[in-house]
């Protein structure tokens, strides 16, 4: 199979580790990537919601320049930039003024014809091929998949298995020989683009998702968007301090009146690991931890590494802050 490749901003900067990790995968499925060259910025978050033909005609260059070097098909890993590419082959196709106007914004031939995939999809297709090359089945470990917006949303233009009740990555960590959990919020918003103007929405929002995971006896939360893995990876801390913050007296250990409780409350949960789907399909397949960027993460993925390299005479540890 040959793609295009659409890395974007995402996975040249803030999410190194999951370009490294699609990267790394790709080989060993049978996968060809074909990096766009001199592909641009899609857009996302901020052109789009600044102007509407600007938001379409950045993404349609993208997909212009697939089709002038010869692909039909297109992987967006970064769900953003998925999001943003299909909207735009989405809106131009259904809209003849549009598309017209775009054109004149590109100034060079387009024909609209390249379809765009997310890496969810891509490894699905692959999911036999996975479980046949898997040299270190993930067994004895509990994943939760969380899916978020970007990938399932509008159900018109993603076209994802199902937008309500998706099982795509379940059946990516199924091959994979690990658990998916069966939990309430794989399809709850992290708070995304709120990232830096509405902190305090995002860390209640990631923590409530955490929080259910945990529930669920998730050992790892398992994830294909670069800003849903830096909401919910970077901010623990912050999820934790103001759990702190919001009832001072009873993490220590006292009532409302000051007198020592009975039940002391639990401690603070343990960080737990946000991967990259690619990543958990990459230890599966028994590629090297670092190559596959985890050590690159905030909330350390050593445990989850070392419990799924268990059966490897000597796993290769991997990093964490």
């Amino acid at each position: 199979m040959k793609l295009g490749y659409f890395p974007g901003c995402s996975l040249h900067g803030t999410s190194r580790e999951f370009d490294e990790s699609v990267r790394a995968v790709s080989g060993p499925l049978g996968i060809e990537l074909a990096e766009l060259d001199d592909w641009s910025c899609c857009g996302a978050t901020s052109g789009h919601a600044t102007n509407h033909l600007l938001g379409v005609a950045l993404a349609a260059r993208n997909l212009a320049l697939a089709e002038e070097q010869g692909h039909s098909e297109v992987l967006a890993p970064c769900a953003a930039c998925f999001n943003r590419l299909a909207s735009a082959r989405h809106e131009i196709a259904g809209d003849a003024e549009l598309a017209g106007r775009v054109g004149k914004v590109l100034a060079r031939p387009f024909s609209n014809k390249v379809a765009v995939r997310n890496v969810v999809d891509v490894l699905r297709a692959s999911a036999g091929t996975i479980k046949e090359r898997v040299t270190t089945p993930l067994k004895d470990l509990k994943v939760a998949c969380y899916y978020g917006c970007l990938l399932v949303r509008p159900a018109e233009v993603v076209g994802f298995d199902d937008p309500e009740d998706p099982r795509s990555m379940e059946e990516v960590v199924s091959a994979c020989g690990a658990t998916p959990v069966a939990w309430n919020r794989r399809l709850d918003c992290c708070g995304g683009a709120f990232s830096l103007s509405r902190t305090a929405s995002v860390v209640r929002l990631g923590r409530a998702i955490l929080d259910d995971a945990r529930k669920a006896g998730a050992d790892a939360l398992v994830v294909a968007c670069p800003m849903c893995q830096s909401n919910l990876d970077f901010r623990q801390k912050a999820m934790n301090r103001d759990r702190a913050d919001a009832d001072p007296a009873a993490v220590a250990g006292r009532d409302s009146v000051g007198r020592d409780s009975q039940s002391r409350p639990a401690s603070p949960p343990s960080p737990m690991p946000i991967l990259f789907l690619t990543q958990v399909v990459g230890l599966a397949l028994g590629l090297d931890a670092k190559t596959l960027g985890l050590q690159r993460h905030f909330v350390s993925t050593t445990d989850f590494v070392g419990r799924a390299q268990a059966t490897v005479e000597a796993p290769v540890a991997a990093g964490g802050v």
